[in-house]
C-alpha cells in the first residue's frame, strides 16, 4: 500500500455487511433451538435452529459464517485504516504502536468477556476477538506488501498448517479417549487420511494441552469441549488476508462492475477448491479447527456476501433500507460488548418492571422469541443513540 491517496468516501456496504454479521451473533438471544424443541414437528423452526447453531464437525451453517465474516471484514477495513492514518501524516512507527495496542486490547477483551462468569480469569484464546488479535500484527505487516507477496503468504499459511496436522500421528490402539472428550465411536469422526483433522486428537489439540496449562487454571486443561484451538488464529489470518486483498480491490476499483466480477470469480474459485479438497479426502471443511479447506470455503462465502452487499447498497443506492444494519456495523465492538454483557440485565428489568411472565404473551413455545426480540430492540436502540451522537468505540 504505497503512495496512498486521500481516503475515499466510506463504503456503506461494508458497514451493512458487518452489521448483518453482528446481528446474527446478537440474535442468539432468540434461541430458535428452544422454540424448535417446544414445536418438534415444525421443520421451519428446526431449520432456523440448525442455522443458529454450529455444525458438529464437518460442514457449515449460517451461524458458522459469523466469525470468518468478522475476520474477513477486519482485512477489508485495513487499507482504509492505513490510508486514514497516512492522511494524518502518521509515521510508520506510530502505526505499528497502534497496531500492537489494538492487538493486545482485542486479546485481553476476549479473555475478559470469557471470564465474566468464572471464579478466576479464564485464559482462552479461541474466541473471535483473541483470534483476530493474535493475527492482526501479521496482517498489518502484509498490508504494506505487494499482492503477490500476500497471495504467497496465504499459500504458505494454508499449506504449512495442512502439513502441521497431516504429519501428526493418528491415535494408536491403546489411545486414551478419556483425554479427548469424545469416544472412539463418535459418529462425526473422519476416516482414512482425513482422520488427521478429527476432534481433539489433532496437532492443535496437542499444542493446547501444553500451552493452555502455562496459565493459572482451576483444573488441568485436557481438551476444549467444542474442539476449538488456540492455533486456529494462523488459518484465521488467512481469512483476514483474503479480506485484505478484497479491501484493496474495493479501494482501487476502476468501476463497480469490475469489482463485482472480480469478487464473484474469486468466490467461485475458492468454493470449487475447498469442495475438491473435502471430497477427495485431502482436507475436510471444519470450522471448529479452521482447516485450510474451511479458510477457502468460508472465504468464498465472504467474497460472495461482500459482492451482494456492495451491489445492493452502494451500486443500487439502497442505503436507507440497510440503515438498521449500518447502525450496528459502524459500532461493531460496542455491539459485541453489549451483546455479551447486558442481555440478562435487560430481560430481568422487564420481568421486574413489566411482568415476570411478559414473554408468554404469544404462548409458552415462543417465550424466547419475545424476550429475545425485546433484548435485541433495546440493544439496537442503544447503538442507534450512539450512532446519532457519533459515539463510536474504536480500538
Amino acid at each position: 500500500m504505497k503512495d496512498l491517496p486521500a481516503i475515499p468516501q466510506r463504503v456503506i456496504s461494508v458497514d451493512a455487511y458487518r452489521g448483518f454479521v453482528m446481528l446474527l451473533m446478537m440474535g442468539e438471544v432468540l434461541r430458535f433451538g428452544a422454540v424448535s424443541k417446544a414445536l418438534p414437528e415444525s421443520s421451519f423452526w428446526a431449520l432456523l435452529d440448525w442455522h443458529q447453531s454450529h455444525v458438529d464437525w464437518v460442514g457449515c451453517s449460517l451461524h458458522d459464517l459469523i466469525q470468518p465474516s468478522f475476520s474477513f471484514l477486519v482485512g477489508v477495513a485495513l487499507p482504509y485504516s492505513v490510508a486514514s492514518r497516512a492522511t494524518k501524516q502518521q509515521s510508520r512507527q506510530m502505526m505499528w504502536f497502534h497496531t500492537i495496542r489494538r492487538s493486545l486490547i482485542l486479546i485481553l477483551l476476549g479473555i475478559f468477556l470469557r471470564s465474566m462468569h468464572s471464579t478466576q480469569t479464564n485464559f482462552t484464546f479461541e474466541d473471535t476477538l483473541t483470534q483476530i488479535g493474535l493475527g492482526y500484527p501479521f496482517l498489518f505487516a502484509l498490508g504494506f506488501a505487494g499482492k503477490r507477496t500476500q497471495w504467497i503468504a496465504l499459500s504458505v499459511i494454508l499449506i504449512g498448517y495442512w502439513l502441521f496436522f497431516a504429519l501428526y500421528p493418528l491415535p494408536g490402539l491403546y489411545f486414551d479417549w478419556t483425554e479427548t472428550g469424545v469416544t472412539a465411536d463418535w459418529p462425526h469422526h473422519l476416516k482414512g487420511f482425513a482422520a488427521h483433522w478429527n476432534k481433539n486428537t489433532n496437532a492443535a489439540w496437542a499444542f493446547d494441552r501444553w500451552f493452555m496449562n502455562i496459565f493459572p487454571r482451576e483444573n488441568v486443561f485436557r481438551f476444549n469441549g467444542g474442539g476449538y484451538s488456540t492455533l486456529s488464529f494462523i488459518p484465521t489470518l488467512g481469512t483476514m488476508i483474503l479480506g485484505l486483498i478484497a479491501g484493496q480491490w474495493l479501494r482501487s476499483t476502476p468501476s463497480s462492475g469490475w469489482f463485482i466480477k472480480r469478487v464473484m470469480i474469486t468466490s467461485a474459485i475458492l468454493f470449487v477448491t475447498a469442495l475438491a479438497l473435502d471430497i477427495l479426502g485431502i482436507n475436510p471443511i471444519v470450522k471448529r479447527i479452521w482447516t485450510p479447506a474451511w479458510t477457502l470455503f468460508s472465504g468464498g462465502w465472504c467474497f460472495l456476501f461482500l459482492g451482494i452487499f456492495y451491489f445492493l447498497v452502494d451500486v443500487k443506492q439502497n442505503q436507507k433500507w440497510f440503515y438498521p444494519l449500518v447502525v450496528i456495523g459502524t459500532n461493531s465492538i460496542a455491539a459485541y460488548i453489549i451483546a455479551h454483557t447486558i442481555d440478562s440485565f435487560i430481560d430481568q428489568s422487564f420481568r421486574i418492571n413489566i411482568s415476570p411472565q411478559y414473554d408468554t404473551i404469544f404462548g409458552l413455545p415462543y417465550r424466547t422469541l419475545v424476550s429475545g426480540t425485546v433484548i435485541l430492540l433495546v440493544e439496537w436502540l442503544i447503538l442507534r443513540w450512539m450512532y446519532t451522537k457519533k459515539l463510536f468505540i474504536r480500538i
